[in-house]
């Protein structure tokens, strides 16, 4: 996950758009069939639902989370990272633009 870059993919032109624009990406694609979206979230407090596992890998920024069925909020900054489980829920509270990467499955 430490990649500067990720070579030889395809990038879905359309963008992600979320809550009225305060969160946008773009999916990528890799050869062996992998999907991730890459994505910048602008300073709110939303909820996120996962179909799949995800890891969300922060780039730059600063957030806090919460997982569902969980009353505590972690913070994290980028070079960290925190899994979501498939079928679950993430509270996130960016305190400064957060720069990421989301891995699925």
């Amino acid at each position: 996950m430490t990649a500067p870059q990720f070579d030889g993919v395809s990038v879905v032109k359309k963008a992600n758009v979320y809550f009225d624009g305060k969160c946008v990406s773009h999916t990528v694609l890799l050869p062996d069939g992998t999907r991730k979206s890459v994505g910048v979230i602008l300073p709110s407090t939303l909820r996120f639902t996962t179909g799949a596992p995800e890891v969300m890998e922060l780039l730059g920024g600063r957030c806090r989370v919460r997982l569902a069925g969980s009353d505590a909020w972690t913070e994290y900054r980028g070079g960290q990272s925190f899994a979501v489980p498939g079928q679950s829920a993430f509270d996130i509270e960016t305190l400064e633009t957060l720069d990421y990467v989301c891995h699925f499955g």
